[in-house]
């Protein structure tokens, strides 16, 4: 039996992509894994806050001090103070989140990187944010014995970016949760377009923070387009508030769709089917991503999806999304049109986005992350 750890801080507070990939992730493995024994690193969190671990060979190993903090000791002072510390002698310590925390001299370690959108897409980014990534995660990619990509894009990014080795990184594919499927039930459906605000309009949808990278700004310019020639859709933005949205606000009160823009802030996770399957569209024309999952949760709902020709999104679309670039407004605007005029091609889509979403489960995914676990440790 191995000793594992795994900083689940992401899922302790964070309520995006990265935070339900570290809840998935780690269901899958308690449903998968009884033979190794698991610690789950929480920071900024005192034991009173947390549920019941996932399975018996799994512990919480939560300390009240916050993840800033612990940034600021461990990377902006360097106080050489080892995860150990909080969790205990570990055979393999996997960090989730781009940065690697000081760990003892036998303790092997995974680092997740899960983009490099702060490289490839700079002005896009808080600036402090990007200043501390720029320091630490190369220092982070560079110690870590093996690095996660959550895809071949960024594996590729991870090799020209930072001269890493093609050997030393994995690409492990997200999965799509199983409660993501399509919404029939007419009441459910109902109950959460009163909740939001939606009820009796036709919608395209978009699920991230609200960032300037999600490029929210030119799926409005292209849908005031669409509006003008008489097409009654609004647009439905489902994400926490984020940064630099000054742009996307000032675009609203340009194009004059104040009234057909809804911002949702923060949704719960159980009205995301829902929401997915009374959906028109899901437009995620993002300028880069690293993965992109609301693109198959949307899939699994039988919701037909655009989506951007750049980074990960081809990946993970495939065949089954209309891929555009996501700086031509013009481009959107016909993706857009296509599907609201062409039902033959919108049922295509919709039956080959339910296949494509089977492909990516996170059963497969813990699996595949076992075998690495176990390949490491075996060194």
């Amino acid at each position: 039996m191995y000793r594992i750890a795994l900083d689940y801080t992401p899922a302790f507070e964070q309520t995006g992509g990265i935070g339900r990939y570290a809840r998935e992730l780690t269901a899958a493995l308690a449903a998968t894994d009884s033979a190794n024994s698991y610690r789950l690193f929480v920071a900024g969190a005192a034991k009173t806050q947390l549920s019941q671990p996932p399975a018996e060979n799994f512990t919480w190993k939560p300390t009240r001090i916050s993840a800033k903090w612990l940034a600021r000791l461990w990377h902006r002072i360097g106080l050489p103070v080892p995860v150990e510390t909080f969790i205990g002698p570990v055979d393999l310590y996997h960090a989730t989140d781009f940065v690697l925390p000081p760990t003892r001299s036998g303790t092997r370690t995974l680092l997740t990187v899960h983009d490099l959108s702060f490289i490839r897409v700079p002005n896009t980014a808080s600036p402090t944010l990007k200043a501390y990534l720029d320091e630490f995660v190369p220092r982070s990619v560079e110690a870590a014995d093996h690095v996660l990509a959550d895809s071949a894009a960024t594996k590729s990014d991870l090799i020209d970016l930072y001269g890493t080795r093609a050997d030393k990184i994995t690409v492990l594919y997200s999965g799509v949760d199983s409660g993501f499927s399509q919404v029939s039930d007419p009441m459910e459906l109902e109950r959460v377009s009163v909740k939001y605000g939606l009820k009796q309009i036709s919608y395209l949808l978009s699920v991230g923070t609200v960032q300037p990278r999600k490029n929210y700004s030119r799926v409005i310019e292209a849908l005031s387009e669409v509006r003008r020639m008489g097409h009654d859709l609004h647009y439905v933005i489902a994400g926490a508030s984020g940064w630099l949205e000054d742009e996307m606000l000032q675009t609203i009160e340009r194009t004059g769709m104040n009234d057909c823009v809804h911002l949702l802030g923060l949704v719960e996770d159980r009205d995301l089917p829902a929401l997915y399957s009374g959906a028109r569209t899901l437009v995620m024309v993002s300028l880069y991503e690293g993965f992109g999952l609301p693109v198959l949760e949307a899939m699994a709902c039988g919701t037909p999806v655009i989506t951007s020709n750049l980074s990960s999104l081809p990946e993970v679309g495939g065949d089954a999304a209309l891929l555009v670039d996501p700086y031509d407004t013009v481009a959107i605007r016909k993706a857009i049109l296509e599907l609201e005029t062409d039902a033959d091609r919108r049922a295509q889509l919709i039956q080959a986005g339910f296949l494509q979403a089977k492909q990516f489960t996170w059963m497969r995914a813990a699996r595949q992350l076992r075998t690495i676990y176990d390949e490491m440790l075996r060194k």
